[in-house]
């Protein structure tokens, strides 16, 4: 990695090769221009090319790094040799790390201005927000590892003013990438699916088409020899067998014990709800609680299978709850399935085997479902128990990639495991109450008859169990 410099003298220079002790830098990320107009190696080591309109990025990059007490900086119009092939090469395949390990990455967005003094977190000018929305820079493939790899990212506008950086301005650039706000603050390629990452450049072009598929290389965290000339569909190819090789466990567990009820109605604020608690950031724990048959354990197995369909590297595990026995025996299956070493010896404490297996960052991102919780002395013990007195509470894995949910018909008992974050499944509306007595019956015209059906519903108080039972 050669690295820029500018002397006493205002000269601009390159330091040698470095392999090793790679002082702190800055470094650029911008759109390239035409050909021709951009300041390249060969015109640093000519000492040309001054006049390129690409060179007042150079020097702009090297004075904000100055600012920001760096004396090191790096742009890849200049510091490739990319004439040699095997150093184009090991570039392209380093590139994500020397975004990461940046001390600050400098965005330069030549089509957005702003008025003077303005930043755009801060009472911004609506056409200065339309004009970063609209930015090139957010079309291009390679600017993609440029976002996500360095911790502090700052975009600038076409006179070198300050907008904002990554941080004040996530939520925008979350509606403009649709990359999750997750990724921009801190990115873990094992929370997100292979399928999830290569959404994130499928609205992205390069010069070059198999650049589609280079440009994600530092975003799996693979290598791979280039091959130019082989086609997007090719790199692809050759992507996707890498990260399957080099990344085998990777592959999400499911060990739900339901199939999907396809008789499943309603509940969609409902299951928001819980997304928005679980799954983005909300909380690590949720409880849904209500009275018996009014369908939680339905609304958790629809959400088991939405996660599945919607969160593609999570794993989904299902554990009844209704009991000691119930309980030890589905974490004794549960960690076969896993492939916990020791877990038959019956001297080990397989309960404690599977919170251990599930609370280590290489678990990867999972949900975990406890069903029909509601005997509260299983859980938290008889009064004045201690702690470590088998209470399955302390069971409960912890990680950061980690959720749990449990249904529940006892209040107490849920505000015991999770607090605050309850979500009260009411009965059912008689609209949708409705829909799931047509859905059950052999015969819907069956309940053509208004009134009859109405009064149906009303004596079954419109809990959805007792509908189902009476369908059938």
């Amino acid at each position: 990695m050669r690295l820029l410099e500018i002397d006493g003298n205002n000269k601009l220079s390159l330091t040698k090769d470095l392999a090793s002790n790679i002082p702190a830098y800055a470094i650029l990320s911008h759109t390239w221009g035409d050909d021709g107009q951009e300041f390249t190696f060969e015109d640093l080591a000519k000492g040309a090319g001054k006049l390129k309109p690409g060179y007042r990025k150079i020097r702009f990059c090297g004075d904000q790094a100055a600012r920001d007490g760096l004396r090191y900086f790096w742009v890849d119009t200049c510091c490739i040799d990319k004439s040699d092939a095997a150093e184009l090469q090991s570039a392209i395949n380093s590139m994500f790390l020397w975004y990461k390990n940046a001390a600050r990455c400098y965005v330069y967005l030549p089509d957005v201005l702003l008025s003077e003094n303005d930043m755009l977190q801060n009472s911004p000018d609506l056409s200065a927000e339309i004009a970063f929305r609209a930015s090139r820079w957010f079309t291009r493939g390679w600017t993609l590892q440029e976002l996500v790899a360095p911790s502090s990212v700052e975009f600038f506008s076409t006179c070198y003013q300050r907008i904002g950086d990554k941080k004040s301005l996530e939520r925008l650039i979350h509606e403009v990438t649709g990359i999750p706000v997750e990724v921009f603050q801190g990115y873990e390629s094992a929370r997100y699916s292979f399928e999830d990452k290569l959404s994130w450049v499928t609205k992205r072009r390069t010069k070059k088409e198999e650049d589609m598929v280079y440009s994600l290389l530092g975003i799996f965290g693979v290598f791979l020899p280039l091959n130019y000339g082989e086609g997007q569909d090719n790199a692809l190819r050759r992507l996707r067998d890498e990260v399957e090789r080099r990344f085998p466990s990777e592959r999400p567990t499911w060990i739900v014990p339901f199939e999907r009820n396809s008789r499943f109605t309603g509940r969609q604020v409902q299951l928001t709800e819980v997304e928005e608690k679980l799954l983005l950031g909300g909380s690590t724990r949720t409880a849904i609680v209500g009275f018996g048959g009014v369908g939680k354990t339905q609304l958790a197995l629809e959400l088991a299978y939405q996660v599945r369909d919607k969160y593609r590297n999570c794993s989904v595990i299902w554990i009844p709850a209704t009991n000691t026995e119930s309980l030890h025996q589905a974490y004794l299956d549960v960690a076969r399935q896993l492939g916990i070493a020791g877990c038959e010896d019956i001297q080990v404490d397989v309960k404690r085997l599977v919170k251990d297996h599930l609370s280590k960052e290489n678990a990867g991102q999972w949900l975990l479902v406890f069903d029909n919780a509601d005997d509260i002395n299983m859980w938290t013990g008889q009064t004045g128990s201690e702690p470590g007195s088998d209470r399955m509470i302390d069971y409960l894995p912890k990680s950061k990639h980690g959720c749990i949910l449990f249904t529940s018909r006892d209040r107490k008992t849920a505000v015991k495991l999770v607090q605050q974050n309850i979500i009260e499944l009411p009965e059912m509306g008689e609209d949708v109450a409705l829909q799931l007595l047509q859905k059950c019956l052999i015969n819907p015209s069956l309940v053509n008859d208004g009134s009859d059906t109405k009064t149906l519903l009303q004596k079954l108080t419109y809990l959805p169990l007792a509908i189902v039972q009476a369908a059938a």
